[in-house]
């Protein structure tokens, strides 16, 4: 199985850093092919400008620093996405990545008149997040969870019809202590083993 781990995080040695290395560890132990895009490592430009933005509905972007990012997604079977939920929902960075990546006849096909999106990502039969969020579960669920719906009801909707999906968080992360986070790293790594 081909895994494509999209990972975003500004800070190199962070608790996601941790979840980033582990995922990878399981992974590739399992016999798994993975490769790991890290877009703040490779300072991805999340900002469509202008020209792509009048175009989007016509033709994939034309930037060259994006065609690396469309091979990864033809190439994936799995996609991994490991980022810290700020303000309820996805970084900057990682949105501006689905806005610019995801994109058409990469993803999906518009159709000529009325009528459905055609999904060029049925190759992709997995889809998981890990993440880590200041906000208590309970709180997290009130405002909706909208990071979650993008990417498992947004995002996986374009994916194989019967794609597989998980959702991990450790709730509370600015209150988190060595042993909650060692347990968190725990479950994930049991969840991947699985996965």
């Amino acid at each position: 199985m081909r895994v494509l781990v999209v990972y975003c995080h500004p800070v190199p040695e962070s608790f996601c850093a941790s979840i980033r290395d582990g995922a990878v560890e399981v992974l590739t132990r399992r016999g798994w092919e993975v490769r790991l895009l890290d877009l703040y490592a490779e300072n991805f430009n999340p900002v469509m400008s202008c020209e792509e933005r009048r175009f989007y509905n016509e033709r994939a972007p034309q930037d060259p620093a994006l065609k690396p990012h469309f091979e990864h997604l033809i190439w994936a079977e799995a996609i991994l996405f490991v980022y810290p939920t700020w303000w309820y929902g996805l970084p900057a960075m990682l949105k501006g990545w689905l806005d610019r990546v995801w994109a058409t006849d990469v993803a999906f096909k518009l159709p000529a008149g009325k009528g459905r999106i055609t999904s060029l990502m049925r190759h992709v039969t997995k889809v998981g997040v890990i993440t880590t969020c200041g906000a208590p579960t309970w709180w997290s669920v009130v405002v909706g969870q909208p990071g979650r719906k993008t990417i498992l009801r947004g995002m996986r909707a374009l994916c194989a019809t019967r794609c597989r999906t998980f959702f991990l968080a450790h709730y509370l992360m600015d209150a988190s202590t060595p042993r909650s986070r060692a347990a968190f790293l725990a479950k994930v790594r049991v969840k991947l083993e699985r996965f």
